[in-house]
């Protein structure tokens, strides 16, 4: 079937459940970047740009706790459901286990942050809008995308997204009118998706019937003991991932940082094409790493060769169309900003590199060489990014976030090399054409 592939009629490739999770993944943070950019100038005009500054503050320090109560879920549930989606007294386990975790750590989460502003005084400008933005722990802890992403079956959770950002945006029009009402708007974001989330959960109850239940304290921690080398492994990527702006504030003037801001969103959307590969073909590697190696090593051959032609062809057009970009959302020409994107165009393209590496990590629970590639590449960014940012600007910060893709990619393949050398070859062997077999 999947050395077939490549023949495949375009009505025949779309039907086909990873590109499904790929479209609808794609959907889901397309549709939250669309949405979100229809709130902002809502935001500014309702509460001002002090107000509006306050709420994304908040909003970054929920975002950072969120990771903490998403504790690696996001990777080991994935592939936990699709090795078992014909089992309904498995599933209902594994759903109601993680679940019961996430709630847990959203609890202590929300009770360290109110100790944090209660009894130490923390957040001093933004503690009302902060407390106010708890909720979103909870919306957190709830959402079930990973259970459907390992299901293969996203239509129903990506349309559920988009109703929920929907009611947050219609939650903004009719009840945020001035700068008093700041404190509802993350309060707003975090109550559209608990709800959609439990309505969701609530179906699949009914739908698959899954039962959904409180697995106990003892099952969460023995969970989330077994998750913790994920949960460090995604600690270390946000703070790969978001840490440059704020290097970059200590060498940079507030132009500096405003241009380079530019260039860096439109870096970070097109940073998800290789994130959202990984996450859309994850399940289906899975179940083939465990029922067909064989029909493994094709589909992901398969797959990298695609998304590196597709992401050579994606940093040529950023490349070529980089003014037009920068002029699109600015609404003048900013000159560095688009020496800045042309830059930071190279780096969904190294990502891209590393895909075939992560899902072999993946597929075979290697929880310690995720952990360690990923804490060596976050150092590495944090050290090269200081030196560089400090001796060239955003443009020596640029060049930092590039390097420290391909850095990623060497420190997985000798890591994998390491621990895997079978797999390995394997796979490398059949790239290079060094692999004769059946």
């Amino acid at each position: 079937m999947f050395e077939k592939l490549t023949s495949l009629s375009f009505l025949q490739l779309i039907r086909h459940k990873s590109v499904q999770n790929f479209i609808f993944l794609l959907f889901i943070q397309s549709s939250n970047i669309l949405i979100s950019l229809m709130a902002m100038p809502l935001l500014i005009q309702s509460i001002g740009v002090d107000q509006f500054g306050l709420v994304s503050l908040a909003l970054s320090v929920i975002l950072i706790a969120n990771v903490f109560v998403g504790f690696g879920y996001n990777l080991s549930g994935p592939k936990d459901v699709a090795l078992n989606q014909k089992d309904t007294k498995a599933l209902s386990a594994i759903l109601s286990n993680v679940i019961s975790s996430k709630l847990v750590l959203a609890i202590l989460a929300g009770v360290s942050l109110l100790v944090a502003v209660k009894g130490f005084g923390l957040f001093q400008e933004y503690q009302v809008i902060l407390l106010y933005s708890l909720l979103m722990l909870f919306s957190e802890a709830t959402l079930p995308v990973w259970f459907f992403q390992g299901m293969e079956k996203m239509r129903l959770v990506s349309v559920a997204n988009v109703f929920s950002k929907l009611l947050y945006l219609m939650g903004i029009i009719m009840f945020i009118g001035s700068p008093q009402d700041a404190k509802w708007v993350n309060f707003f974001f975090g109550g559209a998706a608990l709800i959609v989330n439990l309505l969701v959960l609530v179906y699949v109850h009914f739908i698959f019937q899954i039962r959904i239940y409180f697995a106990g304290f003892s099952k969460a921690l023995q969970s989330c003991r077994s998750n913790i080398y994920l949960f460090l492994s995604n600690l270390a990527s946000h703070i790969s991932v978001s840490g440059g702006m704020v290097i970059l504030s200590f060498f940079a003037s507030a132009n500096i940082l405003g241009m380079y801001s530019l260039a860096e969103r439109v870096s970070m959307v097109l940073r998800m094409f290789p994130s959202l590969t990984i996450a859309a073909i994850y399940p289906n590697s899975s179940k083939l790493y465990e029922q067909d190696k064989v029909g493994f090593y094709r589909f992901l051959l398969k797959v990298y060769r695609l998304v590196i032609l597709a992401s050579i062809l994606i940093t040529v057009v950023i490349l070529v169309l980089a003014p037009f970009i920068i002029r699109l959302l600015a609404k003048e020409l900013i000159s560095d900003s688009v020496v800045f994107l042309r830059i930071l165009a190279f780096v969904p393209m190294m990502a891209t590199l590393n895909i075939a590496n992560m899902i072999m990590i993946l597929v075979t629970d290697q929880k310690k060489v995720l952990f360690n590639s990923s804490w060596i590449f976050c150092v590495y960014m944090l050290l090269v990014a200081t030196v560089m940012t400090a001796w060239l600007g955003g443009k020596g910060l640029a060049y930092a976030l590039v390097s420290t893709e391909l850095a990623i990619f060497i420190t997985c393949s000798l890591l994998i090399k390491k621990h895997s050398p079978a797999l390995f070859s394997e796979f490398y062997g059949r790239l290079l054409g060094r692999h004769h077999h059946s």
